[in-house]
């Protein structure tokens, strides 16, 4: 048994999908898939004031710490020590995501402790399933891993030979409403897979701020409501504020579950990927299961349907 540590709720879902949630001693607040993760030891908490209830709040507290180079997650460092893993999953990619790798290895040196920790900061579709290899590699269990990566890679192949053909509708992919966000790394990426022509942003790079004035000016057909972090519902509620700004007039306009299948770099990817084909395409590709995707403004602007 490896005793494993995960600071990022992504490695917590690779952890779990190579049949070794035994081994997780620790997992983060944000931990929540598969369900019975939610009983692991919580090891960080989020320092995001109660008081920060809307967008822009949220915005001004993350970009405050973020310039003073503050954390936005607290690790209990105590707590790690009592549990004596023997590997630590975490991130660089993303200081709003999760505990920096950085960090965590300075408070083990400070604690003695002589975890092994790895990294995941995939910046692409792919590296995002190559990193199951290399978990898998870390924890015993690599042939469990060829596996699911050969499955994956082939569901993505499907999507990419049955979109190449079709028209690129123009898609934007918006992380955050007020101020605006792009989605980025993966997620230009899997527009383009997916048979659309991602807007306000490029594959592999990160998110970055827009102005509606630019956004308006790209002119969408289909914008994509993936608040990081928000699981449909909420998504849907922020998004009725989307479809209010008259940049998007003429946009079809669906929020998604950015939490399971777009914010977090694990398998689940591949499940956004199919819906975003379904979302570009909708007369060529199946839609996405319940719970997945809400259509807030049909590009008519008549109405909404759920899905």
């Amino acid at each position: 048994m490896v005793r494993i540590v995960s600071l990022l709720p992504s490695a917590t879902e690779i952890v779990c999908s190579l049949g070794l949630a035994n081994d997780l001693v620790g997992v983060t607040h944000e931990c929540d898939y598969p369900p019975e993760v939610r009983t692991k030891a919580a090891l960080t908490r989020s320092r995001l004031p109660d008081d920060a209830r809307t967008p822009a709040d949220v915005d001004r507290f993350v970009s405050a710490s973020v310039d003073g180079g503050e954390l936005i997650y607290e690790l209990d460092v105590d707590q790690i020590r009592a549990l004596d893993p023997d590997l630590i999953l975490s991130q660089d990619l993303c200081r709003v995501c999760a505990v920096p790798s950085g960090h965590v290895t300075d408070a083990l040196a400070v604690l003695g402790c002589s975890a092994a920790v790895l990294s995941l900061d995939a910046h692409t579709l792919d590296g995002v399933i190559e990193t199951i290899v290399h978990v898998g590699e870390a924890t015993g269990a690599r042939a469990t891993a060829i596996r699911m990566v050969t499955t994956l890679r082939a569901r993505v192949d499907a999507v990419r030979r049955a979109a190449e053909s079709l028209p690129r509708p123009r898609t934007l992919a918006l992380e955050w409403s007020d101020p605006p966000f792009s989605g980025g790394h993966w997620v230009p990426e899997m527009i383009g897979i997916a048979g659309g022509s991602p807007l306000l942003s490029e594959p592999g790079m990160p998110s970055r701020r827009l102005s509606w004035e630019e956004i308006g000016a790209a002119r969408p057909e289909h914008v994509v409501f993936m608040p990081c972090g928000y699981a449909l519902d909420r998504a849907a509620d922020e998004g009725r504020a989307v479809i209010a700004r008259p940049e998007l007039r003429a946009a079809r306009v669906v929020a998604v579950d950015a939490n399971a299948v777009f914010s977090r770099p694990g398998p689940r990817l591949v499940d956004g990927l199919e819906a975003l084909a379904w979302i570009q395409h909708p007369d060529r590709f199946a839609p996405p299961p319940p719970g997945t995707v809400i259509e807030l403004r049909t590009r008519a602007g008549q109405g909404t349907t759920g899905g």
